[in-house]
């Protein structure tokens, strides 16, 4: 039986929240919920949630970059991904060990400056590497073990959005979100929102 891993207090995860500088998420089970829907010529779509979509957005215009790394080949993360702005899409990385560290010398951002959100085993590697390490309430256990944190949604249903309020809290960001989504000024750099 593997040791279970205490969680890190209220305060080491608001202080780990605060130091983050790149958000990085898997896709499949953490940015949809996990379905795949194939027709007669391969993949069909995906579901993605707005929230989730919106909290990526907000995370851009305060200065907080957002990365997609998945180990799937897909069209519609790719057009999602442009859609939101976000900074990097790395696809097709069965790898995400290794992955993770090129995104993060890329950005030069040191690791315990980086989050990342999995939900699957392959996704363990990535979330050993950062300091704050998050997944959705419906991640395997091995996963829900090893994360510092674990949303109260499922993945494709808010949990991203937990980990950008927790990191935009953390850090003080959070009113320069609200402030921006009160301000009409700044609403062609809204790309994305609903």
């Amino acid at each position: 039986m593997t040791e279970t891993l205490p969680k890190p207090s209220r305060e080491e995860l608001s202080a780990r929240a605060a130091r983050v500088r790149l958000l990085v998420f898997d896709v499949d089970g953490v940015l949809t919920d996990g379905g795949l829907y194939y027709g007669a010529e391969g993949e069909l779509m995906k579901r993605f949630d707005v929230k989730d979509g919106h909290a990526l957005v907000i995370a851009r215009l305060v200065g907080l970059p957002v990365a997609i790394l998945t180990a799937r080949s897909s069209t519609i993360v790719e057009v999602r991904g442009r859609e939101l702005g976000v900074a990097a899409i790395l696809q097709g990385k069965k790898e995400k060990g290794p992955a993770l560290d090129a995104l993060l010398n890329q950005f030069s951002i040191p690791a315990e400056s980086c989050a990342y959100m999995g939900d699957d085993l392959n996704d363990l590697g990535p979330m050993s590497r950062v300091g704050l390490s998050a997944c959705p309430a419906d991640a395997v256990p091995e996963v829900r073990q090893e994360a510092h944190f674990v949303a109260q949604s499922h993945g494709g249903r808010g949990a991203a959005r937990e980990l950008v309020e927790l990191c935009l809290k953390a850090s003080g960001r959070w009113e320069d979100v609200v402030g921006l989504m009160k301000r009409s000024e700044s609403k062609s750099s809204w790309v994305g929102l609903k």
